[in-house]
């Protein structure tokens, strides 16, 4: 190994010893090619399992090319965008890949989100078509005509279930959302695909590595939503990082795909990574800490991958001895993982039957949601470990582009396969988040503290920018004052992240208000309510608090780190 390299690269010793590859070939094709390999290669294995509806690798890619039909037969083209509106269902995972196997982009957006968030998503994708649980139908509806929406496709919960598991379903939960029978443009998810017959055309384009695939949400570097362009090499790179470092990844193996579509971590390493792989995805469409230990048993998964508040759950679900001994792999990502909860897990683990130890990941939407993993049996505080090969990992300065010193905090910068295209019609704000460095290569500047330690693994301490993170979510406090001071009674007002025993933190909103307006019920009422329509619900401040005045530092902003350290106060 060149010593250029190990000084770019130091975490490859690491990867050299594990016999692991510090460069790896990504082949010229779209997300759907390389499922579509998955089932030439393993027709046979589980693709995905849906409450115990378990579909082959050979039946989904026939599934998928049954929906590109149908969407080339209501009139989808390259380079349309198609807005999907859907927890983690059968069919919000096959629109995916049909979006993508017949040119198209897709537009993912989280169904709870508010109103006037999904018209936002909807008009900064230009997106004529939209795929929408019917639980949310309503919302996308209003916006119709404000959009020009072509066609709404609306799927009801049972559709991906075998026949008598829908049947019995129907007779279980009669109580449906009421579309309008008048309205050409709104067709049930049945009749669209019982309209795929009727193309009989081409309905794969062929796209190459470098072409945009996928649109996800994010608050960027300001706090405003900002849709996040990314290519089909963005995912498959990450899928096939992903099962070159993680050793348990193979063929047939199970993983419960419990974190959203709508999420980079959720669509790229629990539903693409797995697919690449031949592996089972155990969608989980709702998840409920009551159900844990009935979808473990159930299932036996191999694979758990989720937020810090989903091992919170684990370790208080009531599960008998030996019954978590299918499990190999225990990652975790989304936000810090801290030593106690840490040690709990591998406690639990241990006592229910299961050899594997959490692994730390760390990454960002802007860069396809994972980039680096903790090597297994390292327990360091705050380690989050080697980067996957092809990454670069770089510590600068604050504010500039200058390497830190070993063991010098700074803010972490990527470069490599997995940084996103950019940020959706914002040249500005890309330009901002990727910089291009003295060495020639463009660096991602992620926001996040940390440093490269002794041993020559990444570290990540805390973050540069405004964010709270909400069982794995990104809450922007400075999109939530935005909305907040436009009430008419507002005169400035600060959101802060609080500690929260399940969910890590919730938001808390600290107001003040105009002369004449007065604290009480009411104007909260009316806060609550305009947050309501433009912020999603797990974005809500969990409380309000009025204030004369607000805390503010020697150069008059706001101390927002004052009011977080009095309400750590109030804990004590």
């Amino acid at each position: 190994m060149k010593k250029k390299e190990l000084k770019e690269r130091p975490w490859l010793q690491f990867y050299q010893e594990e016999g692991i590859p510090g460069e790896l070939e990504y082949p010229d094709c779209s997300l759907s090619d390389m499922v579509e390999l998955s089932a030439e290669r393993w027709p046979d294995n589980i693709a995905y399992s849906y409450y115990g509806h378990k579909v082959t690798y050979e039946k989904f890619l026939k599934k998928i090319e049954k929906v590109a039909r149908a969407l080339k037969n209501y009139g989808v083209k390259e380079g349309d965008r198609v807005t999907i509106c859907m927890p983690n269902t059968p069919e919000g995972i096959t629109m995916v890949y049909a979006v993508n196997m017949v040119g198209a982009i897709c537009n993912m957006v989280h169904p709870l989100s508010s109103e006037k968030e999904l018209e936002y998503y909807v008009r900064a994708a230009e997106s004529k078509y939209v795929l929408v649980f019917d639980a949310v139908f309503d919302k996308i509806y209003k916006m119709r005509d404000s959009v020009d929406l072509e066609r709404i496709i609306v799927v009801r919960p049972s559709d991906g279930l075998g026949f008598l598991k829908k049947k019995m379903y129907r007779l279980l939960h009669v109580k449906k959302v009421k579309l309008p029978s008048n309205d050409s443009r709104v067709v049930l998810w049945e009749d669209f695909i019982a309209n795929s017959y009727f193309y009989q055309g081409n309905y794969r384009e062929k796209r190459g590595a470098n072409d945009p695939a996928i649109i996800l949400y994010s608050g960027g570097t300001t706090g405003a939503p900002k849709g996040i362009l990314l290519s089909n090499l963005n995912f498959n790179a990450l899928g096939i990082m992903c099962t070159t470092v993680i050793k348990q990844a193979v063929p047939g193996a199970s993983i419960l795909s419990i974190l959203p579509i709508f999420h980079g971590f959720g669509l790229g390493v629990c539903i693409h990574t797995p697919l690449c792989k031949g592996m089972n995805c155990i969608l989980i469409p709702a998840f409920s800490h009551k159900q844990f230990a009935d979808i473990i048993r159930k299932n036996e998964p191999n694979f758990i991958v989720g937020v810090p508040t989903l091992y919170e759950s684990l370790i208080n679900t009531k599960l008998k001895p030996g019954e978590l001994k299918s499990v190999n792999a225990v990652i975790c990502g989304g936000d810090a993982l801290n030593s106690t909860l840490r040690d709990k897990v591998n406690s639990y683990l241990k006592a229910h039957g299961s050899n594997a130890k959490i692994r730390v990941g760390f990454g960002l939407t802007e860069a396809t949601g994972a980039t680096c993993l903790s090597p297994e049996n390292s327990f360091k505080d705050g380690i989050i470990g080697a980067p996957f090969p092809d990454m670069y990992f770089k510590i600068v300065k604050i504010g500039t582009h200058e390497a830190a010193a070993v063991g010098e905090e700074g803010e972490i910068c990527i470069s490599g396969p997995l940084v996103m295209m950019g940020y959706l019609n914002d040249d500005a704000e890309t330009a901002h988040a990727i910089r291009l460095h003295d060495d020639g290569k463009a660096w991602l500047h992620t926001g996040d503290i940390g440093y490269l330690g002794e041993d020559n693994f990444i570290y990540f301490t805390q973050r540069l920018k405004r964010i709270i993170v909400s069982s794995g979510y990104n809450i922007y406090p400075t999109y939530l004052e935005s909305v907040i001071n436009s009430h008419e009674g507002v005169l400035t007002s600060t959101v802060i992240g609080v500690d929260h025993p399940h969910k890590g933190q919730v938001a808390k909103a600290f107001i003040v208000l105009k002369p004449g307006y007065k604290a009480g019920k009411k104007v909260e009422r009316e806060i609550r309510e305009l947050l309501e329509r433009h912020v999603a619900i797990y974005a809500l401040p969990a409380s309000y608090e009025f204030r004369d005045k607000l805390p503010t530092t020697l150069v008059g902003k706001v101390a927002f780190r004052k009011l977080e350290d009095e309400e750590r106060a109030k804990k004590k």
